[in-house]
């Protein structure tokens, strides 16, 4: 009974000095962040009298909200003629991709919405780029990544030995599947699966709006969940030119003859500095620290990350 308490209590004390760790990297991460955001120096290629407007879509996606009101505030702004999305994202979930692509396809019939490729743009970050008229890409830019991914942990072997034992109440045979409690049948598996597969079709179709006189091999081959560099990318019709931001911006400025000198402006997030503001961050963050999201997304994912894969 002794090495029982002692091992629940071992378990509980490693899960508290984990949490209290993500904090600590969350608290760290936003501080510095804000001391960025706190430089207010304006240059030539960042200037609010562009007439390019650059939307920075960074890290994982898992909403839309700030992203469409920056698209909308653009397209409103009539001194403002083309958009640049700049996508720096290994992608993320599934809805709040396709809600940034249609809104991206609906402004650029009216005004003109160019991709430039960051570092990475794969899964949903690629599926965004493909919603617009011209892709940039850096050489070196990782994107591709055309694929979709849930990902379930389990841990039946964690709760036997915790000496933990779950109890489900439910109706109807699926509505507990993909839970951690227990492992998958493969009758589950065969269910997710012809989801997963559902949802693929969508982002190959929805890239294939766009691109379809582009693409210069069998897109079903490369269409797989596969990496490619963007210069690979280019080769393959998955992007239009190598270009970093700056190189695409001018290119942009050239191509739809623009008067005045060649500037950017960069719609920027509302600045958050205040205690107030850091402890509703704070709080974002410790929702997302629930059991199910440290160890595996219940969800479906335009998402290339490779370290939550499975078997």
């Amino acid at each position: 009974m002794i090495d029982q308490n002692n091992s629940k209590s071992l378990l509980a004390i490693l899960v508290m000095v984990f949490v209290f760790f993500i904090i600590l990297v969350i608290f760290a991460v936003y501080t510095v962040k804000a001391m960025k955001d706190s430089d207010d120096i304006k240059t030539s290629v960042d200037s609010d009298d562009a007439q390019i407007a650059v939307i920075e879509i960074s890290e994982v996606i898992t909403s839309s909200k700030e992203i469409v009101e920056k698209l909308i505030k653009a397209e409103e702004d009539k001194e403002i003629k083309a958009i640049i999305v700049r996508i720096d994202s290994p992608g993320g979930t599934v809805g709040p991709t396709q809600e940034i692509y249609e809104e991206i396809l609906r402004i650029d019939e009216e005004k003109p919405v160019y991709a430039s490729l960051g570092s990475i743009a794969a899964s949903g970050g690629y599926y965004i780029a493909a919603a617009t008229r011209k892709i940039y890409s850096n050489a070196g830019t990782l994107t591709g990544s055309i694929g979709v991914i849930m990902n379930f942990m389990d841990s039946s072997k964690l709760l036997e030995f915790a000496k933990l034992v779950p109890n489900t109440v439910k109706a109807g045979k699926f509505k507990d599947v993909g839970s951690g409690e227990r492992s998958m049948t493969e009758e589950e598996r065969a269910l997710l699966e012809g989801t997963v597969n559902s949802v693929h079709e969508q982002f190959k179709n929805d890239i294939l709006k766009r691109r379809k006189e582009k693409i210069t091999k069998d897109f079903n081959e490369i269409a797989q969940g596969q990496i490619f560099s963007g210069q690979e990318a280019l080769s393959l019709g998955l992007v239009d030119a190598v270009a970093g931001l700056w190189a695409a911006g001018r290119a942009i400025h050239t191509e739809l003859k623009l008067k005045g000198e060649f500037k950017l402006r960069f719609l920027k997030d509302k600045k958050k500095n205040s205690l107030w503001d850091l402890a509703e961050s704070l709080e974002e963050s410790i929702t997302d620290l629930k059991l199910g999201n440290i160890l595996g997304q219940k969800t479906l994912m335009y998402l290339y990350a490779p370290q939550f894969s499975g078997k």
